[in-house]
């Protein structure tokens, strides 16, 4: 089947994707032949723990958060640390459920269903667009194959299944991108560069209110400012170069509208008018989700450096590796991935207008993993991995690199294992509502 991947590429990464999640659906089933190690999902959706329900072996630890909050919206403060972008979209969808007719319960086992859908969805989706993206990027028709079919396998595993927004984030992700490179070609202030400009800033803002890593997508953004910057510079008064910065600088605001959003709505609820405003409220940023993300999950700067995390810092660590290794491999040649690992180094690069775009996403992912290694529950870097690009081009170029020692193709092989074992155990685990999550 691989080998129709020439003339047939999306059908045969729609073949793969339909076959890989039947696999991991029947492993979370198998599951359910232990009993789970917490009650919560059976409490909320009224079932037996022993039932055999897709539904139920998905609803597992955030998605129980992403459930509730779609099915009633936020009613507690630590649900403010869960994005609206999923909830919002499952809502609407249960909304167009009952207008057909379909029966609710309202325990939210048909939000969780819903989310599930949209998490299937939205994970077909994104293998599809980073292969696009790719061949927009680099027109090597054998990388963005490769690349695709690398998300499909993502170690991300069940939680591009179950409800939760790493595969929304991942396909807005892409989708932004593919926007931009769209337009790398185009002069710098056009009315068509600006307008991309200003679309792929939207899109992100989708990213973001899926994710609140997705504010790392801004970053194309500040490095088109930067590099408008010299000319502006030198000629403070020509318009052209003024005009030249609306695009990134909308695009990087609008980046940031789906964070700033719903801090917004938060603060109009507890601080605004409230006889007695939560502690947060005083603070010279008020943001929710960083009080909550504080207080009740104990994110923060090295908060996680604990003995007891060891364990999890050494479960992350190739992960970690791979984001960091891949991520400063491109930043030092860009244009690197345009070109066969064999080809004349000579050669001119194709493409290199997109240079600087393939260095800021380099660079976005290698600040994700600086970020999971001082600041976040380092152990769920191996899902929120799964939105960024450039790992999956770094691995399908060591597939394709035919080198006479045959190391790097050697060293993409295991990483393709790991994915693979990765994914199957942690779907065991997690379908088991067993840690890490």
């Amino acid at each position: 089947m691989l080998a129709r991947h020439a003339s047939h590429p999306r059908q045969t990464l729609v073949a793969v994707f339909v076959a890989w999640k039947a696999l991991l659906l029947a492993v979370a089933l198998g599951s359910a032949v232990a009993p789970s190690y917490d009650t919560s999902t059976t409490l909320m959706l009224r079932r037996n723990e022993s039932d055999l329900s897709i539904v139920t072996r998905l609803t597992r630890w955030d998605a129980l958060y992403f459930t509730q909050s779609a099915r009633r919206g936020y009613q507690f403060e630590q649900e403010w640390a869960f994005n609206a972008a999923l909830p919002l979209i499952v809502s609407v969808l249960v909304k167009g459920a009952r207008l057909l007719g379909a029966e609710v319960d309202g325990t939210g086992a048909l939000e969780a269903a819903s989310g599930i859908v949209v998490a299937h969805a939205a994970h077909l989706f994104a293998a599809l667009m980073l292969h696009e993206l790719t061949l927009k990027l680099f027109s090597r028709r054998p990388l963005a194959f490769l690349s695709a079919l690398l998300h499909i396998l993502s170690p991300a595993g069940l939680f591009l299944s179950a409800p939760y927004a790493e595969s929304l984030c991942a396909f807005f992700s892409f989708a932004g991108y593919y926007v931009l490179a769209s337009i790398s070609a185009l002069p710098k202030g056009s009315l068509s560069w600006t307008g991309g400009q200003i679309l792929a800033g939207a899109i992100f803002g989708l990213a973001t209110a899926s994710r609140s890593n997705g504010l790392l997508n801004g970053l194309p953004f500040a490095v088109e400012c930067l590099m408008i910057l010299p000319p502006l510079l030198a000629s403070p008064t020509d318009l052209k170069v003024i005009a030249a910065l609306f695009g990134p600088v909308t695009g990087g605001l609008l980046v940031a509208t789906g964070f700033v959003v719903p801090q917004a709505l938060a603060w109009l609820r507890y601080c605004s008018g409230a006889s007695e405003p939560r502690a947060w409220c005083a603070r010279a940023v008020p943001s929710i989700y960083s009080f909550v993300q504080e207080h009740y999950w104990g994110v923060g700067l090295f908060r996680y450096w604990t003995p007891s995390n060891v364990p999890l810092f050494i479960l992350a660590a190739p992960v970690l590796g791979l984001l960091i290794v891949s991520g400063l491999d491109v930043m030092s040649r860009p244009s690197g991935l345009a070109q066969s690992p064999t080809a004349e180094r000579q050669a001119p690069p194709r493409n290199g207008a997109a240079s600087p775009l393939v260095f800021s996403m380099a660079t976005t992912q290698v600040l994700l993993a600086v970020l999971a290694i001082t600041t976040y529950h380092v152990q769920i870097i191996t899902r929120i991995a799964s939105g960024y690009a450039v790992w999956y081009w770094w691995v399908a170029g060591c597939l394709l690199d035919d080198g006479a020692d045959g190391r790097r193709r050697g060293l993409g092989n295991k990483i393709v294992t790991f994915s693979v074992m990765y994914a199957a155990i942690q779907g065991v685990l997690f379908a088991s509502f067993l840690p890490p999550a």
